[in-house]
């Protein structure tokens, strides 16, 4: 989402300052435009032909250089970005900006911009938490600048505290969630995500190859847009998303009842997870042994509850996404299970397809509805959640 967006990444001089190119790093690969302003004390950590580099633009520190197109430089760099943000924000900027002075470019261009302000602090615990720099973050604060928090861990300084600079990913995703525009404000989505697991005793359990990947970026995306989410997740190893709720699960029963918990409240339910079929009639509370009598040569199943057939039943005004993964008579077997289960949109991909299994980051997708097949080129799992959220907004409309 951030494709097109100008981002003007200022950095001070902190030793976090190691991490800002990273950031600008990210924001090139997700499509934005970078430019950066360096402190003169930033320099003597990392040097402007680095940022130069990575962004491709030319990085601006003093603050009386030749003019360039004959712009005057802090004025045009204020008026040229959709946001700036100051990564790492010292206490000595903060303070600055908090009070109005600007002796150097980039406090300057900060007391000419017009655009949202994002602050990553990077700083010595006992230095976040003086007095004076609570009393400047909290005057940001109140001007409506956005203070992004900071990480807990042994610091550069050798003590343990707060005031570790977020990690580029996180204050890109911040960046990120702050551009979006929340066209589904005011929708509640369930989205469920991720495999079920099917006990058989204390030790073993059956489930699937499901990463949650695809749910937590439709999550993801949602919550970025405005809507209201509730992410029902089976086990993963990946972090949850920021959503409004988050609902972990076992067994294919539980999400059942998560998703029966959330659903008469929604407007729209996504069902990306991969909930198993069945599980064993009979569960062991002691380890099954390699017995003749005990092994697992012979296995007594029964069905689990179908979740998205029950809800595509009982559904009044919700419109619900189904997911199907097959490896073959893909159409035939999607538009079978959006008539079978009541969806108003199936998204489909052949499992065998390289990029399109579990556990990628990419997808290759046909999506179903009731009036077409669209058959879709390999992307990632994020644009791809934000392709199905705008067909299901038209839907909604």
């Amino acid at each position: 989402m951030l494709k097109g967006k100008k981002v003007l990444l200022g950095v001070a001089g902190g030793i976090a300052s190691y991490k800002s190119p990273g950031i600008c790093s990210l924001l090139r690969k997700n499509g934005a435009e970078v430019k950066v302003v360096m402190t003169n004390n930033a320099t003597e950590f990392v040097t402007p032909l680095t940022f130069q580099t990575m962004s491709n633009n030319v990085c601006h520190v003093e603050m009386f250089n030749q003019l360039f197109n004959m712009d005057v430089e802090h004025i045009s760099l204020a008026k040229w970005a959709d946001i700036i943000v100051i990564a790492p924000a010292t206490a000595n900027v903060i303070g600055k900006f908090a009070n109005g002075i600007a002796d150097d470019m980039l406090t300057t261009v900060l007391m000419a911009s017009r655009c949202p302000v994002m602050i990553a602090p990077g700083m010595n615990t006992v230095m976040l938490e003086s007095e004076a720099n609570q009393k400047n973050m909290k005057t940001l604060k109140d001007r409506g600048v956005i203070v992004l928090g900071t990480a807990t861990d042994v610091l550069a300084c050798n003590d343990y505290g707060s005031g570790k600079m977020l990690e580029p990913s996180e204050i890109v995703d911040e960046i990120d969630s702050l551009l979006t525009e929340k066209d589904l404000s005011g929708k509640k989505f369930v989205i469920t995500a991720g495999p079920t697991i099917e006990p058989l005793d204390p030790v073993r359990y059956l489930t699937n190859h499901s990463s949650g990947k695809m749910g937590y970026a439709l999550a993801n995306c949602a919550k970025k847009r405005g809507a209201h989410v509730t992410l029902i997740s089976g086990p993963t190893s990946i972090t949850p998303p920021k959503v409004d709720n988050f609902v972990n699960v076992k067994t294919t029963r539980d999400m059942f009842d998560a998703v029966g918990e959330y659903f008469e409240d929604s407007d729209v339910l996504i069902k990306a997870a991969a909930p198993a079929d069945y599980r064993p009639k009979n569960y062991s509370e002691e380890k099954i042994k390699k017995t003749a009598k005990g092994d697992l040569n012979s296995l007594e199943m029964e069905k689990n509850p179908d979740i998205a057939r029950h809800y595509g039943a009982m559904k009044k005004n919700q419109l619900i996404v189904g997911f199907a993964a097959e490896s073959n008579n893909i159409y035939e077997y999607a538009k079978e299970k959006l008539e079978k289960k009541n969806f108003d949109m199936i998204v489909v991909n052949n499992i065998k397809k390289e990029g399109a299994g579990f556990g990628t980051d990419t997808n290759i997708v046909s999506i179903i509805d009731r009036e077409k097949v669209d058959d879709l080129e390999i992307m990632s799992k994020s644009d791809l959640a934000n392709e199905i959220l705008d067909r299901v907004k038209r839907l909604m409309s």
